[in-house]
């Protein structure tokens, strides 16, 4: 399940930072604005409180569980508020108390000062609260959790299925922030809020998974403090895109001739999709370049196809002298006939949308290219860079990185929190689409899109982005209906209506 961004979130902002990134920003924000760390812990426990009442506005009892950080610090704040406001407040502590210091140590002392104690988290029993808050690692966590602090979150995890609610504060503890990758477990929360950035891992990976609805304050920290440190990458989402403009007079013409190639033998369907996907995506001509048994079949089904049977060489060198722009993969097929034709495309200097079993022929012999958009999802990023899917998923924007700089062009790497990384090498993460999409003929969709966009006249960036975006947001919307049974071809109308 991905992350729901919350609307009410205050300038929910675009940049999303690595955790070292996030606490150069802290530091700039004390030493150089002169806020002192204490105000923008007591700002930070003063948001999550806030959130708190709004999100569960009939709880009336909250259990804190605190760590020795400053993570531990914020919680320290959260349960002093709800104390003086009149809330049955319990606090655990897990770990060291000796090791508490700083600011966090002052928020602790400030809460005992209020009537609260802390007790051994050994004792926990959470039957007594309503909602349980996680101020247990934050954002420095490196190794996989274990010992008392696995227990910790095992139990939050135990109670939120038993109806507790679970807040987080910055971060799931558990989650690496880098990376969204869960470091031997992670509390699974019913709703985060982030401070001063939003980090990378919330985005991606398990990340979307684990957080629920995502609330971000900045604390107040002045845009002097942002502007000394560039982002690791950026969120993407469909508000962020304007539609493509028809001019009054326009021809089919003016919005380019796609060519999808593929549909070996039994998959007809694959190649049919991507193609439908790009006509219902504004291009004006899309042509199927695939086997003589489905040919008259996908143009009786979809007549507004032209749809081709190419079983030789010379037949799809035919077709390349109209297109404008090549789709190719969907449903391909690992055989000779796909290897041949995906050998006659790569001789074309036409832009080009590369899928599916085209990406694996593309691993076998591998090829750098300026002019192409790569859309693999996991497994397929793992043949094209000779890794394992496990390496692959640990650290998402480092692989598609690597693949942006080993094949050239857009690289976009599917899946929760889709990474897209340009050719400038400037990273973005779409933070739209749902576990719905996790049906066959999907990424058949999104050839067909970006291949659509392509054709229209966008750029590979803006094409590979926007087309990522249109496509996860449609899914969105066709998901008002339910994850469950939702097909590829239920995004058509959607994403009719969509682009314009």
């Amino acid at each position: 399940m991905n992350a729901t961004f919350d609307n009410l979130s205050r300038n929910l902002p675009r940049s999303l930072y690595r955790a070292a990134q996030v606490r150069e920003l802290d530091r700039i924000a004390i030493e150089e604005q002169g806020i002192p760390g204490a105000t923008l812990m007591a700002r930070a426990g003063q948001a999550a409180f806030a959130f708190l009442q709004q999100r569960w506005p009939q709880a009336r009892s909250m259990g804190v569980l605190c760590g020795v950080g400053n993570n531990g610090g914020d919680g320290f704040v959260v349960a002093r508020l709800a104390h003086e406001a009149g809330y049955l407040v319990r606090v655990w502590q897990v770990g060291d108390v000796d090791r508490i210091h700083g600011d966090a140590l002052t928020a602790r002392q400030q809460m005992q000062a209020a009537g609260l104690i802390a007790e051994d988290f050994a004792a926990a029993d959470f039957s007594t609260v309503d909602v349980l808050v996680d101020g247990l690692l934050g954002t420095g966590l490196r190794g996989e959790v274990d010992g008392r602090w696995r227990q910790a979150i095992e139990a939050m995890n135990h109670a939120r299925a038993s109806g507790n609610g679970v807040l987080a504060l910055d971060i799931p503890s558990g989650l690496h922030a880098d990376t969204g990758r869960i470091l031997g477990n992670a509390v699974q929360a019913d709703a985060c809020i982030t401070f001063i950035g939003l980090k990378l891992g919330l985005f991606t990976g398990q990340g979307p998974a684990m957080c629920g609805t995502l609330r971000f304050d900045d604390l107040t920290v002045p845009a002097a403090v942002y502007a000394q440190l560039k982002p690791v990458a950026h969120r993407l989402s469909w508000d962020q895109f304007t539609l493509l403009s028809r001019n009054p007079t326009a021809h089919k013409g003016d919005f380019g001739h796609v060519l999808v190639v593929g549909g070996d033998q039994g998959m007809s369907g694959a190649v049919r999709l991507a193609g439908e996907a790009a006509l219902r995506t504004g291009a004006g001509l899309v042509s199927v370049a695939t086997r003589a048994t489905h040919a008259a079949m996908i143009s009786a089904a979809r007549p507004e196809l032209m749809s081709h049977s190419v079983e030789t060489a010379s037949a799809l060198i035919l077709l390349l002298k109209r297109a404008s722009v090549l789709a190719v993969g969907p449903g391909l097929g690992q055989g000779e006939w796909g290897r041949i034709l995906f050998s006659v495309l790569l001789e074309s200097p036409l832009p080009m949308v590369v899928d599916a079993d085209a990406l694996n022929f593309l691993a076998a012999e591998p090829v750098y290219r300026d002019n192409w958009i790569l859309t693999p999802h996991p497994g397929e990023v793992a043949r094209l860079l000779g890794r394992s899917v496990e390496q692959v998923q640990s650290d998402r924007l480092a692989a598609t990185t690597a693949l942006q700089q080993k094949y050239g062009g857009v690289a976009v790497l599917k899946g929760a929190g889709t990474v897209v990384v340009d050719t400038a090498g400037e990273t973005v993460i779409c933070n739209e689409g749902n576990p719905g999409m996790a049906s066959g003929g999907m990424g058949d969709v999104l050839t067909g899109v970006i291949a659509s966009l392509l054709a229209q006249g966008c750029s590979l960036d803006k094409a590979a982005r926007q087309g990522v975006c249109l496509h996860a947001h449609a899914a969105d919307v066709a998901a008002q209906d339910g994850q469950h049974g939702l097909l590829a071809s239920d995004l058509f109308p959607i994403m009719r209506r969509l682009s314009g």
